[in-house]
């Protein structure tokens, strides 16, 4: 059974979809409300609830295959301020790398570390943050390649997040895991300039990853829908109207087609700051129906809640998105203990993995990797 860290952990999604198969060892949050949210789900025997920079080799028990960290994104997305690796909170990533360096120093180097951010992390600096996470982790001994997955390939939301996955050096990656170059679409545009820009270095101790196409999505955002939650009222006929009166034309002639399709139509909802015809900034609602949720935000990230819209021919019904239904986008299991109060919901599940995306990176590169190790093999770091 295979060993792991989880740093950032939140509510526990890494460890959700690792799965029972790979055993925590210890996990981290500085977050008191999303640490008792995880104790709830998981138990608190492996739980540190402190900050990241608190911590020394010391806490950190045993000898790991894997350390994961989705270390805060605020700053390198592209809606934050872009101070990037410097920032306050994604530069959190480096007493995590603290962390790994001394296990280093230990002999404990765990064989994958694993990184999970925004695609803003590609470009945040002109690409200079990506080349230092790159050239970091090659210097502590591993050799790195990394992939970008939209979770819209398993769950019904538009969620796309760079996977970053370092592999110590001195382990063996099956051929069949090595691509010959980048592939679609785990290669994107965006993370082959990233690539283009490091030094020779780091790009002579690359690795593109070949990852099969999974099968086809079978789940729609409306399978989601809950009809009467607990968590969201649906808004008065007045409300709704009011929502419908902030939309642009485009955005209005989307309803109007919705209402022509003969079948319940689901969509998802935002509210933006726009400019109108003479410059003016005014707040939009911009809708979608492709069967597909937007991108789960958390509002202290500067972005608003998402909100459903229902249209069944005439009728249109709207209402916030419900707890359970962003637990839903977000692969979690119908009985993960989720908190009351919606606002911490909200922030759980919007800053979170997509546990199917964990399952299928856990499956398709990190297993095959440990598989090739021994059984009882020891491999010095």
């Amino acid at each position: 059974m295979p060993d792991f860290y989880e740093f950032f952990a939140g509510g526990g999604m890494v460890r959700a979809g690792l799965g029972t198969s790979w055993r925590c060892l210890f996990s981290n949050d500085f977050d008191h409300k999303k640490s008792r949210v995880y104790r709830e789900n998981w138990g608190d025997v492996e739980l540190k609830t402190v900050d990241v920079g608190s911590l020394t080799t010391v806490d950190l028990p045993g000898r790991v295959d894997l350390a994961w960290a989705s270390f805060p994104c605020q700053d390198l997305s592209l809606a934050g301020a872009g101070a990037g690796l410097k920032g306050d909170r994604s530069g959190t990533f480096w007493p995590f790398w603290n962390l790994m360096k001394g296990l280093l120093e230990d002999s404990r180097s765990p064989r994958l570390v694993v990184l999970e951010n925004v695609c803003g992390t590609l470009t945040s600096h002109g690409g200079r943050d990506f080349a230092t996470i790159c050239s970091t982790l090659q210097q502590g001994g591993y050799t790195v390649g990394a992939v970008v997955i939209d979770a819209a390939l398993f769950v019904p939301q538009s969620r796309p997040r760079l996977f970053v996955i370092g592999v110590r050096a001195d382990l063996s990656v099956p051929q069949g895991l090595i691509g010959e170059g980048p592939s679609a679409p785990w290669h994107t545009r965006a993370l082959k300039t990233g690539y283009g820009r490091l030094n020779p270095e780091s790009r002579r101790n690359w690795i593109w990853w070949n990852l099969p196409h999974p099968e086809a999505r079978t789940i729609s955002f409306s399978d989601v829908i809950e009809e009467n939650p607990s968590t969201a009222s649906w808004f008065s006929s007045k409300e709704t109207k009011q929502l419908l009166s902030m939309m642009s034309a485009i955005n209005k002639a989307k309803v109007t087609e919705a209402k022509r399709a003969r079948r319940r139509m689901v969509g998802g909802m935002y509210k933006r700051t726009r400019r109108d015809e003479f410059g003016r900034k005014v707040q939009r609602v911009e809708v979608r129906f492709d069967d597909v949720a937007g991108c789960l935000r958390t509002p202290a990230g500067g972005s608003s809640r998402q909100l459903i819209i229902v249209v069944d021919g005439p009728s249109v019904t709207a209402r916030l998105i419900s707890s359970r239904e962003t637990a839903r986008l977000m692969g979690l299991p119908e009985e993960y203990i989720l908190p009351e109060n919606y606002n911490e919901a909200y922030h759980l599940t919007g800053d979170g993995v997509v546990v199917p995306v964990v399952r299928y990176l856990a499956q398709h590169i990190l297993e095959p990797i440990l598989d090739c190790v021994k059984p009882g093999t020891i491999i010095a770091a």
